[in-house]
């Protein structure tokens, strides 16, 4: 550490002493305006001018009068002082504005590590901040969007940008074919849809994301499936799948490759296999209400999730879609 800048670590401790006692002049004054004793007020000025290497207060009775010296700094301190005190300002400015509620409303494969992942992000930052939760269907969900019931929309396919819509990307996933783990394909690396024409699909219900995905990637496979049952929950269907009742087409899911939920004394058990159809994927993304004053925790929040929310959940991607 050099001689000037020790000088400097010196001397910051004393700026908002020397700031008063230039303004009041008066080292009784000054001491009971910052509640310290006169004795450490003069302690001070002594140190000041030993750092500084002249005199910048000259005793005048019982008050004091600056140097010229010390008119010279006196300004540099102020400016100093005003500089740190609009840093503070912003810092807990930014505190105060995220003590507020943010509502997100997403669909129910999103609750188990996309939206954690991303509040946990903006906790970290602003640990004051309240979110308030609800899930459903997508076409519920921006719903709710549209009715000012929540702030944003985490949902797949992404939602189209409108006239008071804003709507961006996040990510992309794979979708797999989930089948029993005892079924004939199960150790296959990828499977053609229409090796299960004749098998019963149990299938996400009407409004749901996931639902318009597989009507797609049925419709370009040239058939209908043969639904045997519809669920609200992907965590249902991987459990009527399980237990040999159908198959389905879910997103990444479970602890990884190989049979999932497979238990002693039963038959129950899942696997996940590569889905041969270009249509076998989907974009996940945010929607929020365009408007014309957006309180300051939504907007910080959506601009970290824009900015942010793709390299986040990079990792996520990776491990999720990893071939099973």
């Amino acid at each position: 550490m050099d001689i000037e800048h020790k000088q400097l670590v010196q001397l910051l401790p004393l700026l908002p002493l020397l700031a008063e006692l230039g303004r009041t002049e008066h080292v009784t004054e000054t001491a009971e305006l910052l509640g310290v004793p006169q004795s450490t007020v003069s302690r001070a000025l002594a140190r000041a001018s030993a750092v500084v290497g002249t005199e910048l207060l000259i005793r005048e009775g019982r008050g004091v009068r600056l140097t010229p010296a010390a008119k010279t700094l006196l300004p540099y301190i102020e400016a100093a002082l005003a500089e740190f005190q609009a840093g503070l300002d912003v810092v807990r400015h930014e505190s105060d504005v995220v003590r507020g509620r943010i509502a997100v409303t997403f669909q129910h494969t999103f609750g188990e590590a996309t939206l954690p992942l991303l509040m946990s992000a903006f906790r970290s930052r602003h640990p004051s901040t309240a979110f308030e939760l609800s899930q459903g269907a997508r076409a519920a969900c921006l719903e709710s969007l549209v009715a000012g019931d929540a702030d944003f929309a985490l949902t797949a396919p992404v939602a189209a940008p409108g006239r008071n819509l804003g709507s961006a990307a996040l990510y992309r996933e794979p979708l797999r074919l989930v089948v029993h783990h005892r079924h004939p394909v199960a150790r296959r690396a990828s499977v053609r849809l229409a090796e299960l024409r004749h098998e019963p699909f149990v299938s996400m219900g009407p409004g749901f994301g996931l639902r318009s995905l597989t009507d797609a990637i049925f419709r370009d496979a040239g058939f209908r499936p043969r639904v045997a049952f519809e669920s609200q929950d992907s965590h249902t269907i991987r459990g009527l799948v399980s237990a040999g009742l159908g198959y389905s087409i879910l997103p990444p899911g479970g602890l990884g490759p190989g049979p999932q939920g497979v238990l002693d004394s039963t038959d129950l058990g899942w696997v996940e296999v590569s889905l041969d159809s270009e249509l076998a994927y989907r974009e996940i993304g945010i929607a929020w209400r365009e408007r014309r004053k957006e309180p300051d925790p939504v907007r910080l929040f959506r601009e970290m999730v824009l900015s942010e929310g793709p390299g986040l959940l990079a990792g996520l991607v990776k491990a999720r879609s990893a071939a099973q």
